[in-house]
């Protein structure tokens, strides 16, 4: 008992001198887990048994290696062998690029603010495909609209400016109904600007890339005995998305990460179909401090303080978690906390769905093979029975639903270093779009007869029914129905602000960081949101761009078993 209570005085003293470094991020350090004890360390590193992987990092080519754009380049859709169980070659979907005498497969594509791309996507997978270069401002030949997708065995040409400020953005294809499974096969890729506000960062942090500013992408995914990726979704499934038994990192599963007493910074995309998480670090089950300091559009105006973020898919978070107070040999865990999927929630009934189809309650309800998978529907989601890899790195099995804790990745703290940076008090400079919520246009998301909507409609190929001038400044209010579950909705071609948030259920007030509801992930820029049943996101958009002509682009759900069953319009600016 006074073991504990040291325990507890040490780390309310600990996070009593973190709040004091205020605006100056966490200069004085986050609140640590342990009493003063010394663990020499290791001389030859095992990892433990549940993360047995070694993270897969960005390098010099191959999967996910960084290309430095400079001048033209071929970027080809093809079927490719890699592992992702260890020892086992599984079939993938990649974009693969030749550039400079390196081979690389969904490349980390990096270029300054201004830079220029001018690439020929080849097609060589047996479906109509197309690249959508998420979060980016270009125009719609250059977007990746479904309109442009080409058969295989063709090619299309881009060549854009990218004048985005810094940020993590990515690329994915967008063909009409193809979307998510060409994504949940393994297509996509990082896209990184960087600017000058951005190269400050990474000197006054001294962060570098790969090795202290490290991306993590989350994939989401089910495998089959054989180790293979398994995308079969049923009718269910295209009405709720599509999840795995398994969270990959970076494409490895059960994933280690070995750092050092220092300040990491962690860029992380959500690239999962349709699973959403709240994400922490976690010792012992107690959630640590770590500093948010970007999101979808870049660095926000300063580092705040959080202990978890909601991330939905197509979602990014930019967060620095310091180190400087472990002990060698301490370990830290990422993870998805438990949180409300508010994926059934209750409001007028939809029309399609019988009330006889609602199964009765008894035993076995909970029971991870009979998961409740939405609107009164069950469906058997056990999976066949796996061979020794494929089950040690927890590939098969049940599938957890959206909203249980998962334990994605192991940090190791492996050296004592010798570091005395601390986060700058500004990070970057964002103006506000002037604009309030009294006169929107509305957005509502809804469903009947199981099929998700925006505005009533679904998507058809050649209708515009969101058209706005070019140069106009809109303000939306996203509405999501409350018999409803949670959408991630995004727009091309425009970064947005979020202005407030109303009716939003108690886990998202609890996150926010003023008294119009937003979270910390919610301030700065965005391209993505997620709206929770029942709840008003309102956003507000300035359409200033400088292509000529009318533009025509999209607006969607970013669970993509929704957006390939139509729940997404096309968008027209008008010149």
């Amino acid at each position: 008992m006074r073991a504990n209570a040291r325990f507890m005085t040490s780390r309310r003293s600990l996070l009593l001198a973190a709040g004091a470094a205020g605006a100056t991020g966490i200069a004085g350090g986050i609140a640590w887990w342990r009493a003063e004890r010394t663990v020499p360390p290791e001389p030859r590193f095992v990892p433990d048994a549940a993360f047995p992987n070694r993270l897969r990092i960005p390098g010099n080519d191959g999967l996910y290696g960084v290309l430095d754009v400079a001048g033209s380049f071929a970027i080809a859709a093809k079927s490719v062998q890699q592992e992702i169980v260890p020892g086992v070659p599984a079939a993938l979907l990649a974009y693969e690029v030749e550039h400079q005498g390196s081979r690389y497969l969904n490349p980390l594509i990096r270029l300054r603010s201004g830079g220029k791309i001018h690439a020929q996507f080849w097609n060589g997978i047996e479906e109509t495909s197309i690249i959508h270069w998420h979060g980016l401002t270009v125009d719609s030949n250059n977007d990746g609209h479904p309109h442009y997708a080409v058969g295989g065995g063709k090619t299309y040409e881009y060549n854009f400016a990218v004048p985005n400020r810094a940020a993590t953005y990515w690329y994915h294809p967008h063909p009409h109904h193809l979307t998510g499974k060409q994504v949940y096969l393994g297509l996509g890729g990082l896209f990184i600007v960087e600017d000058d506000e951005e190269l400050a960062l990474q000197q006054a942090l001294a962060l570098r890339f790969g090795e202290t500013d490290v991306p993590l992408v989350l994939h989401d995914r089910r495998f089959d005995a054989q180790g293979q990726l398994a995308f079969a979704p049923s009718n269910d499934e295209k009405a709720d998305g599509f999840l795995g038994t398994q969270v990959l990192v970076n494409w490895t599963p059960k994933p280690y990460f070995e750092a050092s007493t220092r300040i990491y910074r962690f860029r992380i995309l959500n690239a999962s179909n349709a699973r959403i998480y709240k994400l922490a670090f976690l010792v012992g089950g107690q959630a640590l401090d770590f500093q948010l300091i970007g999101n979808d559009g870049g660095l926000l105006d300063r580092a705040h303080t959080v202990r978890d973020v909601f991330l939905s898919p197509a979602e990014r978070v930019d967060v620095l978690l310091d180190l400087r107070n472990a002990r060698v040999g301490d370990a830290v865990t990422l993870a998805s906390n438990a949180f409300d999927a508010m994926e059934h929630e209750d409001g007028p009934p939809d029309p399609g769905t019988p009330a006889a189809a609602a199964p009765a309650a008894g035993p076995g309800a909970n029971d991870t093979h009979a998961a409740h998978s939405g609107y009164g529907r069950t469906e058997d989601k056990s999976a066949p029975t796996a061979p020794n890899t494929t089950a040690a790195n927890g590939l098969t099995g049940g599938i957890p639903e959206i909203g249980v804790t998962l334990e994605l990745m192991r940090i190791h703290v492996r050296r004592k270093e010798a570091y005395a940076r601390s986060v700058p008090a500004t990070l970057s400079r964002i103006v506000p779009i002037a604009a309030n919520c009294q006169s929107p246009r509305v957005i509502a998301l809804d469903h009947v007869k199981m099929v998700w909507r925006i505005n009533g409609q679904t998507y058809q190929h050649e209708s515009t029914p969101i058209t706005v001038k070019r140069g106009a400044t809109e303000v939306w209010n996203i509405q999501n129905a409350q018999a409803s579950m949670p959408h991630p909705f995004h727009i091309h071609g425009f970064q947005f602000q979020v202005l407030e948030r109303r009716g939003s259920p108690g886990q998202q007030k609890a996150l926010a960081v003023n008294d119009k509801g937003l979270a910390a992930s919610d301030l700065g820029w965005k391209d993505t949101v997620l709206v929770w049943p029942g709840e008003t996101v309102c956003i507000v958009i300035d359409f200033t761009h400088p292509f000529p002509g009318d533009q025509v682009y999209m607006l969607h759900c970013h669970n993509l078993e929704h957006e390939d069953q139509g729940m997404m319009l096309n968008l027209k600016v008008e010149a």
